[in-house]
């Protein structure tokens, strides 16, 4: 073992020992020396140093960076009838996030109502301020980024983006039409039945609804495409399609500078992204769960086709472990946890964290894997204990 891993520890310094390491390449027996918030060292075999952390054998990872999750919704709905306080959501949404082994989290926060999600709008104001001031506060587990979702059909979005487009934590830009027939619901028997379950509405409001919708998304989508696209030029923001269906859109999107390709529907989409060098997130519940739950293409089925680069939360932080494990079967673990770990810093332009080597943050998750599902059993970011 190298000296460093026997003198006396620093003040800041904690070791991990007796550790199966996940390196971008390769599983390792080793140490990791964690040193005033970064990795100090790697090293094969066992430390001898009293203070050593004995992991028994269990997974040491990279922190996650979950590049796409809606999960802040969920605590400010909990149910359809009861918001609950901003700030009190936000911070419960950090603790899971934290307990997941989610160190970095992109919020996926919704510009623009298409009529059925008359609450997001004020989620996102919400959630702009929370996610501001409670960085600036430093009380968070996670580090949170932004990731503006911009429904291109919806008429208010231009008004919501304006504020939020220069602020200093947007991590990602997505492009998004959640318009009736078209991408995740272009199944219109799948969408009328969900509007049904999930409104007040009755049969003659919906099929009006929809018809307004259509005609709304005639009008807007295409100059609010270019108006997003104008605005994030040059800035070296990554910029992400929504759902795509069809290869031609993949080839449009890619010529216009979006590099990403968010839970495309079908095969054929995702097929070209990969042939276009378009990088595709999936959908981690999509892999825990065995398919979509919109009916569309088997995430794991994208997995075996080599066109998945990164695993995204979506709506269940506990997902993103679980599945790469999962997808382990297929590609091997190093590469299963790189779509959590490196490939997702990478897309985001976060060349810090990601990987167990000298010089990156600390972000670690101790992992034990359980009768086939991976058990969070310790999280440090920055070194330091959140979970």
């Amino acid at each position: 073992m190298s000296a460093i891993l026997h003198r006396a520890p620093a003040a800041r310094e904690t070791i991990l020992t007796h550790a199966r390491l996940i390196l971008p390449d390769q599983e390792l027996d080793g140490t990791l020396v964690l040193r005033d918030g970064l990795i100090a060292d790697v090293q094969p075999g066992r430390a001898h140093h009293p203070s050593a952390v004995d992991c028994g054998g269990e997974v040491l990872m990279p922190g996650v960076v979950d590049v796409h999750t809606d999960n802040l919704e969920r605590q400010v709905m909990p149910r359809s009838n009861a918001r609950w306080p901003s700030r009190s959501a936000f911070l419960s949404h950090d603790a899971q996030c934290a307990v997941a082994g989610v160190t970095t989290v992109l919020d996926a926060l919704c510009l623009g109502d298409l009529g059925f999600d008359v609450e997001r709008g004020k989620t996102f104001e919400d959630g702009v301020r929370d996610i501001t001031a409670l960085t600036a506060e430093g009380v968070l587990k996670v580090e949170h980024l932004l990731h503006l979702r911009c429904e291109l059909p919806a008429a208010d979005m231009p008004v919501l983006l304006d504020p939020v487009a220069e602020h200093p934590l947007v991590a990602m830009v997505s492009l998004m039409d959640h318009s009736p027939g078209v991408g995740q619901y272009r199944d219109l028997v799948r969408y009328r039945a969900m509007r049904l379950r999930t409104t007040r509405m009755n049969e003659a409001q919906i099929e009006a609804r929809i018809a307004e919708l259509l005609e709304q998304r005639a009008r807007l989508r295409e100059p609010q495409r270019r108006m997003v696209l104008d605005r994030f030029a040059g800035r070296g923001v990554p910029l992400a399609s929504h759902d795509d269906e069809m290869p031609a859109e993949v080839a449009r999107n890619a010529a216009d500078g979006i590099m990403v390709s968010e839970f495309p529907v079908t095969m054929e989409a995702a097929a070209e992204a990969a042939r276009l060098g378009v990088a595709v997130i999936a959908g981690a519940p999509n892999i825990v769960r065995g398919g979509s739950h919109s009916g569309n293409v088997a995430a794991m089925d994208l997995v075996r086709a080599g066109a998945v680069d990164v695993l995204a939360s979506d709506y269940v932080p506990p997902a993103l472990i679980e599945a790469a494990f999962a997808m382990a079967e297929v590609t091997g673990l190093p590469a299963a946890i790189a779509t959590i770990t490196a490939n997702a810093a990478d897309m985001c332009r976060l060349q810090d964290r990601g990987r167990l080597a000298a010089g990156q943050r600390a972000d670690i998750v101790r992992v034990l894997p359980h009768q086939g599902i991976p058990v969070i059993r310790a999280v440090w970011r920055g070194g330091e204990r959140v979970a």
